[in-house]
């Protein structure tokens, strides 16, 4: 098969269209013929040798893919209500970059009707992020306020419309006057131009002085002072990524006064159990929104597979809104 390897840590240039045998399905497992990659900044962060492969997963990047079945546990497959032939996307621990990938079955979801498969594969990994720290971790709840750093990312804007769905009120930042109407467009019910707005005195003029009841945050380091300042009395601070820095400073006299959580969470290296759990409550109550239309995948660009390294350009230089996909 054809895959995106990483021949060795540094820019975008390092990824390299090479050639590798088909993996083979195990106890549990699925053999998917690719048709396409979701690209993740995880994936970045690994090509530049900040995000080690957990042990037993594939060197390849790429941590969700959709496709079709071609081969696997069949007993599994049956218990799950999956075949061969059927298309499915997936969230993997790595080699989603590539013509056939192996996926544990418990990860596996069915294509949402009437969606392409480059829609699809834009599915798993932001989906999963989102269900699992905003509903599972920091279990917002319907009428509360949830504040997103970075709305038009990938996270961002599926942030945004499941929690829009789920029935609390949105606020996100975003870079740009383009990328705050974008927010706006999907769902948000505000949104703050960090470059030009003190995002802070923003959530208090827009909570009447409250604050906001969850805060989604893939930026940490400076960022988390300001942070504790936006959020209402037993608020609850979620970090999902460092891109600021992993060092903060913290006022805890307001975290006491507050009775405020701060949490955080990886998805990669969790078990399988994890993700399965995530898998079937997405399926039980976020598929069904996605089919009638109520949430959409927001596909940026899409690039053919081996153009992998145009991709993770255009994922550093931020330009995106919504998500990018690697089509085979």
């Amino acid at each position: 098969m054809k895959a995106i390897a990483i021949t060795t840590f540094g820019a975008p240039e390092v990824l390299q269209l090479i050639e590798r045998p088909l993996p083979v399905a195990g106890v549990g497992e699925v053999l998917i013929r690719v048709a396409a990659s979701g690209v993740n900044r995880p994936d970045v962060l690994q090509r530049k040798g900040h995000y080690p492969v957990p042990p037993g997963a594939s060197d390849l990047p790429g941590l969700e893919l959709a496709g079709v079945i071609e081969s696997g546990d069949a007993a599994a497959m049956a218990a799950a209500g999956f075949a061969v032939g059927d298309r499915v996307c997936a969230l993997v621990a790595g080699g989603g970059y590539a013509e056939y990938c192996v996926a544990p079955i418990g990860q596996c979801l069915p294509v949402p009707a009437g969606l392409s498969d480059v829609e699809a594969a834009s599915l798993p990994e932001t989906f999963f992020t989102v269900w699992s720290n905003v509903f599972d971790r920091a279990r917002l709840q319907p009428g509360e306020t949830l504040l997103i750093q970075g709305g038009t990312s990938g996270i961002g804007v599926t942030a945004i419309q499941l929690a829009k769905a789920f029935g609390a009120t949105v606020i996100a930042t975003a870079g740009s006057d383009e990328k705050c109407a974008a927010c706006v467009k999907l769902g948000a019910d505000h949104a703050i131009n960090y470059r030009t707005q003190d995002f802070v005195e923003e959530v208090q003029r827009i909570t009447a002085g409250k604050g906001v009841d969850v805060v989604l945050d893939m930026v940490a380091g400076s960022y988390v002072a300001r942070e504790l300042k936006c959020m209402a009395e037993d608020g609850r601070l979620v970090f999902i990524a460092v891109q600021g820095g992993v060092e903060a400073q913290i006022d805890a006299g307001v975290v006491l006064r507050r009775r405020l959580v701060i949490t955080g969470s990886t998805l990669r290296p969790r078990p399988l159990a994890f993700k399965t759990a995530i898998a079937q409550s997405l399926r039980k109550t976020v598929w069904p929104w996605l089919e009638a239309g109520r949430v959409k995948p927001v596909i940026f660009k899409m690039f053919p597979a081996a153009q992998a390294a145009e991709a993770h350009t255009l994922m550093e230089s931020n330009q995106h809104i919504g998500k990018i996909a690697l089509a085979w």
